[in-house]
C-alpha cells in the first residue's frame, strides 16, 4: 500500500499526492525506516512502534489508545500520524487547531462511532496544533479518548504540561520529538535528490549550497525540503547554471541565495572564519562596542556556532574584561550559559544578546586577572616559601609542640575584621599581585584595599 498513490490506496481520508504536491509532501516517508531522527521513539516494542505497526494475528498486545507528540516544528509529528493510519489501515481525519471547534470535532467522533457499531473501519483523528484548542474544545475529546471511539493523535509545538488540559493529558501517552540533527536532515535532502518521488537525479546539490541550506532549515526538514525545492526550480530555470561532469544542473550557493533571498554567511566553524569572528567578537566586547559585538553574535548565530560556544566566550569575557569592575556581569554570563543548555535555539539568541549587552556596557578591569596570572608567574619561578609558622595547621597532636600555631591572631576579634599579620612567605612578603582600577564596583574595592593593607602592615 502506497500512501502516494492515490489509486492503490485503501486508508480513507488520507490526502492525495500527485506530482504537484510539494516536495516535502512528495517525500513524506511511508514506512518508519525512511522516519529521520527519533530513534528514542521507533524502538520495538515502543508504544509508537505499537500504534504503528499492526498487531499480528492473535497477538494481545494493547496500542495506546491516543497520543500526544510534542516537538518542534518539522520534526515528523504530521508524518508519523500519517503512518498510524497508513499502515493499520485505519480511516484518517484531520482537523486544524487554528481553524476547528467543538461542532467540528463532535462530527468527527459521531462519525467514528457510527462507523465503529457497523463494522467499519477505526478512526485516526489528527489535531494539528492542538494548543490553540480551547479547554472547550479540549474537553470535548474526552469521552472519544475514554471510550476509544478514536485514536487521538495530537501534535504540539508548545509544552503540554501547559498547553494542554489536564483530563487529556492524563488519559494520553506524551512523546517528546528531538530536534532532527545536521546530519538527519543532510539525509533527507539526499534522499530527495535522488529518490523518484522528489528531484530524480534532475540536479545535483554543491557542497557550500548544502551547507548552507542546512544552516537555515534548523533542523526543520519541511523548511529543508522547502528550500531545495525552490533552489532546484531556480536552477532549473536558468539557462546558465553551470552543469557538472554528467551535465546535470548544480544547485550551487548563489541559487540557493537568490532562490530564498537569504545571504550565506562566510563562517567555517572549523577554518579562519571562525577564529576571525570569534576575536572580533571577543575584542568588540572588551571594547564596550555594544553593536559590533552584537553584530557578531549574529553571524555565528545565522551561521549555526554552538550556542554553548558563544555563551562560554561569554563567560570568559565576563571574567577577564569586566572583572570586579561588575562582578554581576559574571553572574549574567553564567546565568546565561546555564539557560542556553536549558532552552537552546532559536529563543536562545535573546539570552545570548542580554548577556553581550551587559558584558560589552559594563565597566572594565583585567586587574584580577593580570594578578593571578602574576601570582602564577612567581610559583613557576620558585617563589614559594614555607608557609608562616602561625599559619600551619594546629590541629593535628603534637603540632603546637613544633609551634605550629602559635601567634596567630583570629581576624574576626579584631576591629573590622582586619589584623596585622604576616599571611605570606617570607620571600614574598609585602608582595601586591592585585592592583584594582578605578572603575566601577572596583573603586570602591580600591578605596577599602588601602586601608586593609595598611592594617595589615601594622603589626
Amino acid at each position: 500500500m502506497d500512501l502516494f498513490d492515490a489509486t492503490t490506496s485503501t486508508t480513507e481520508g488520507l490526502p492525495e499526492v500527485d506530482a504537484a504536491a510539494p516536495l516535502a509532501v512528495r517525500m513524506r516517508p511511508r514506512a518508519l525506516a525512511e522516519v529521520a531522527g527519533q530513534r528514542h521513539l521507533l524502538a520495538a516494542g515502543s508504544p509508537l512502534r505499537r500504534l504503528v505497526e499492526p498487531a499480528e494475528e492473535g497477538s494481545r498486545r494493547a496500542a495506546p489508545s491516543s497520543v500526544v507528540l510534542w516537538g518542534p516544528p518539522g520534526t515528523g509529528k504530521t508524518t508519523l500520524a500519517y503512518l498510524i493510519a497508513l499502515t493499520s489501515g485505519r480511516r484518517f481525519v484531520e482537523l486544524s487547531g487554528v481553524t476547528s471547534g467543538v461542532k467540528d470535532v463532535r462530527a468527527v467522533v459521531a462519525d467514528a462511532r457510527r462507523r465503529l457499531a457497523t463494522g467499519g473501519q477505526e478512526t485516526v483523528l489528527f489535531i494539528d496544533e492542538v494548543h490553540r484548542f480551547s479547554t472547550t474544545q479540549q474537553d470535548a475529546l474526552l469521552p472519544s479518548v475514554e471510550n476509544r471511539w478514536v485514536t487521538l493523535v495530537a501534535a504540539t509545538t508548545e509544552n503540554p504540561s501547559f498547553s494542554v488540559n489536564s483530563p487529556l493529558l492524563s488519559r494520553s501517552l506524551l512523546l517528546t520529538l528531538q530536534p532532527l540533527t545536521t546530519d538527519d536532515v543532510r539525509g533527507l535532502l539526499h534522499r530527495a535528490l535522488a529518490d523518484e518521488r522528489g528531484l530524480a537525479g534532475a540536479v545535483t546539490l554543491a557542497p557550500e549550497a548544502e551547507e548552507h541550506l542546512l544552516r537555515l532549515a534548523g533542523g526543520d526538514a519541511r523548511k529543508a525540503l522547502t528550500i531545495l525545492e525552490a533552489a532546484a526550480g531556480a536552477a532549473l530555470e536558468t539557462e546558465d547554471a553551470a552543469p557538472d561532469q554528467d551535465g546535470v544542473p548544480v544547485v550551487d550557493l548563489a541559487t540557493v541565495e537568490r532562490a530564498v533571498d537569504v545571504a550565506a554567511v562566510r563562517y567555517d566553524r572549523a577554518g579562519d572564519q571562525h577564529y576571525d569572528v570569534t576575536s572580533a567578537f571577543i575584542k568588540s566586547m572588551r571594547g564596550s562596542d555594544v553593536d559590533a559585538a552584537l553584530h557578531y553574535l549574529a553571524r555565528m548565530v545565522v551561521a549555526g556556532e554552538d550556542p554553548r560556544f558563544i555563551a562560554r566566550r561569554i563567560v570568559i569575557a565576563a571574567a577577564e574584561e569586566v572583572g570586579m569592575a561588575d562582578p554581576s556581569a559574571l553572574q549574567t554570563a553564567v546565568a546565561a550559559a546555564q539557560a542556553v543548555a536549558l532552552i537552546g535555539m532559536p529563543e536562545a539568541r535573546i539570552i545570548l544578546a542580554e548577556a553581550v549587552v551587559h558584558v560589552a556596557t559594563a565597566p572594565k578591569s583585567n586587574a584580577a586577572y593580570r594578578a593571578i596570572d602574576a601570582a602564577i608567574a612567581d610559583v613557576r619561578a620558585g617563589k614559594a616559601g614555607p608557609v608562616p609558622p602561625h599559619l600551619r595547621d594546629a590541629h593535628y597532636a603534637g603540632a603546637q609542640k613544633i609551634g605550629h600555631g602559635q601567634g596567630y591572631r583570629y581576624a574576626h576579634d579584631a576591629p573590622h575584621a582586619v589584623v596585622g599579620q604576616q599571611y605570606a612567605p617570607d620571600e614574598l612578603d609585602g608582595v601586591r599581585y592585585y592592583d584594582p582600577s578605578d572603575r566601577g564596583y572596583e573603586r570602591s574595592v580600591a578605596e577599602r584595599l588601602a586601608r586593609i593593607r595598611d592594617t595589615l602592615r601594622d603589626r
